[in-house]
């Protein structure tokens, strides 16, 4: 479900290439944070890949398997992002430099979307760009999850809803 101008609802879309590893675990977390919160009636979030590598897949399961191990839900398939993203979405928060190259390229003149690493959400310089864990062990699906954590709470503290907590119990 895409967020319409007209909606009233904040629209956030994750991106990263295949659209397998980090985008759907930012919005299966931010998804997760915002309905514990009580919030969720506010927001159309959404994750898409730059490329075509992965369409129609479910997430890794290494990437699932981390949510899942912390009580988050994940239910996606990969797409690919398209120029009506820019139309649909208020915020298009991707993962690395190359993803936002790509977003920048794709970006229709006179979109409003605002496009941004989502690391930039957060306070921890070290979350500037949330690495693709795809080629690597465990322990960068675990990173990415505590990144797009504390990327979650800093969105959601910029868009002002104070005293969001994340609760994975």
């Amino acid at each position: 479900m895409a967020a319409t101008k007209s909606s009233g609802k904040t629209g956030v879309l994750f991106v990263c290439l295949g659209n397998i590893c980090r985008s759907p675990m930012a919005e299966a977390v931010f998804q997760h944070i915002v309905e514990t919160n009580g919030i969720s009636d506010q927001f159309v979030i959404d994750s898409a890949g730059t490329s075509r590598f992965h369409l129609g897949d479910k997430p890794d399961s290494r990437s699932a398997q981390t949510c899942r191990d912390r009580g988050v839900r994940v239910n996606h398939r990969a797409r690919q992002t398209q120029p009506k993203d820019f139309d649909n979405f208020d915020f298009i928060l991707c993962m690395d430099e190359s993803n936002l190259d790509d977003l920048r390229m794709l970006k229709p003149k006179g979109s409003r979307a605002h496009v941004a690493l989502f690391g930039s959400y957060s306070a921890n310089a070290d979350d500037a760009v949330i690495r693709d864990p795809y080629y690597g062990g465990n322990k960068g699906f675990i990173t990415n999850f505590e990144q797009v954590t504390r990327c979650s709470l800093g969105l959601l503290e910029e868009l002002s809803f104070d005293n969001v907590t994340a609760d994975f119990s």
